[in-house]
């Protein structure tokens, strides 16, 4: 099998996604779909989905695939850009000659951990072993890795290391590893949003146009902390009345996943504090990509909170870029690579984990406080442009230009993706290693005398027993 021939200057590429293509998407097809769109400037491109697609391309295809359809759409391109659980459901992606980009932007094995939390044990275990076998298949195949942050991307070099992917060949072509492993964050738009209509202030039963709109823009998971926010605003309320919570979207776009147990334990706790569309206020349904404006527009601060866990030291956090877009002041939860960005550039705040106080006064300040808000909306407007998709993309861009498989592509094919990248071992000529082992000798001699010679000698005589 070999792939197709195409100009040099123009190349297919397929972008594979599991999640909803629609009006309403979550963050992974989101990145999915501004991927295809920024490629397509370029190339021919295609957006699959194994799940629903009812949304069609921007410049691009955007189409639902099947199990059965896959193998002709990755024969058909020159370029696969994949995320998600995918690997794991077709072996034969290990062999085939097309390149393949893996975008790691999502640590799913972490974030397996909190989804299924409170699942019996013996699931949680299945749910893991399936996201680890799926990242090693990941990492054995992948030409060219994206992560979203410097941290990430400490945690995929560790990952790759041990994956065997580190090595002489790779190392060789590029020793600063970026040509296998780059960062690529998520983005915002490069234009400005525009409101069309007011879609909470004034819209929302509750909600008048100078009440002060707190917004928590995104999805309610177990690995957040609205309980600590709910909590804030309970406090904050004495000090400013108007202050209104806003849940942007509380059911994910993807019918398939369920409500999690802290979303549940959210409403509960708005109604014991008697908050429920007084103070605090959810929206059901997820907001259209392509309307957010109006409910962004809306917001006076935008608001990210969690616990400290793992998940929250390698995240990154696709709702701050939407704060950032919309030019708002951020209160952030501290121990995730934001909440740095958010304390360094003046975004905002960032407050202690479960720190209701911390929290509430920092929402105050930022309602209250006209300097303090307009500092942190200029800066916010500063850093945004470092975030936007043709700036973020950039890497990706560059890459697909002149593609190429990974500079250890050689040891990688193979029919059973359990195994190990193999490291090649050269055999060692007796005289050459006569002439290694002199050598030892005479450093350890130099270094501790004759008792740190024995006991080298010692040593490795034991490691042959």
């Amino acid at each position: 099998m070999t792939a197709p021939a195409v100009p040099a200057t123009r190349r297919r590429v397929l972008v594979v996604t599991l999640d909803t293509i629609a009006d309403r998407m979550a963050g992974p097809a989101i990145r999915a779909w501004e991927i295809s769109r920024a490629l397509s400037e370029e190339h021919d491109v295609r957006l699959v989905t194994f799940g629903r697609c009812t949304r069609d391309g921007d410049g691009f295809r955007a189409e639902r695939t099947t199990v059965e359809a896959f193998r002709d759409d990755v024969d058909a391109c020159d370029v696969v850009v994949v995320q998600g659980f995918v690997f794991n459901a077709f072996a034969w992606l290990q062999d085939c000659p097309q390149v393949i980009v893996v975008d790691l932007y999502d640590p799913f094995q972490i974030e397996t951990l909190e989804v299924d939390r409170y699942k019996p044990a013996a699931e949680r275990e299945r749910a893991l072993a399936f996201a680890l076998g799926e990242l090693r298949d990941q990492l054995r195949r992948g030409d060219f890795f994206l992560c979203a942050s410097r941290r990430q991307r400490d945690l995929w070099f560790g990952h790759l290391s041990a994956a065997g992917r580190i090595n002489p060949d790779t190392y060789d072509a590029d020793p600063s590893l970026a040509s296998l492993l780059t960062i690529v964050p998520f983005g915002t738009s490069a234009e400005p949003p525009t409101q069309a209509r007011h879609a909470i202030k004034g819209a929302t039963p509750g909600i008048a146009d100078d009440d002060k709109v707190v917004l928590w823009g995104g999805g309610v998971y177990n690995w957040f902390d609205p309980l600590t926010l709910v909590r804030a605003i309970d406090r904050v309320r004495g000090r400013v009345p108007e202050v209104r919570l806003y849940f942007l979207g509380m059911k994910h776009p993807n019918p398939d996943v369920p409500e999690m147990a802290v979303a549940s334990r959210t409403r509960e706790l708005a109604d014991e504090l008697g908050l429920t569309e007084t103070h605090v206020f959810f929206n059901d349904d997820w907001v259209p990509y392509e309307t957010r404006a109006d409910y962004l527009m809306d917001a006076d601060v935008g608001v990210s909170c969690h616990y400290p866990h793992v998940e929250t030291e390698f995240s990154f956090r696709t709702r701050i870029l939407d704060y950032l877009w919309a030019g708002m002041p951020i209160v952030s939860t501290e121990g995730d690579g934001f909440a740095d960005l958010v304390r360094e550039r003046g975004l905002g705040r960032a407050v202690p984990p479960e720190d209701v106080d911390a929290l509430a006064d920092a929402l105050a300040e930022l309602l209250t406080d006209a300097e303090a808000a307009t500092s942190a909306r200029a800066a916010v407007e500063a850093t945004a442009r470092e975030f936007t998709w043709p700036v973020v993309l950039a890497p990706l861009v560059e890459f697909c230009r002149a593609p190429r498989r990974a500079a250890d592509a050689h040891r990688l094919a193979t029919s059973d993706p359990a195994a190990p990248v193999p490291v090649a071992v050269p055999p060692v000529g007796r005289w050459r290693a006569l002439r290694a082992d002199a050598g030892a000798v005479w450093r350890h001699l130099r270094a501790g005398g004759v008792r740190q010679v024995v006991a080298k000698i010692r040593w490795r005589l034991a490691r042959r027993r």
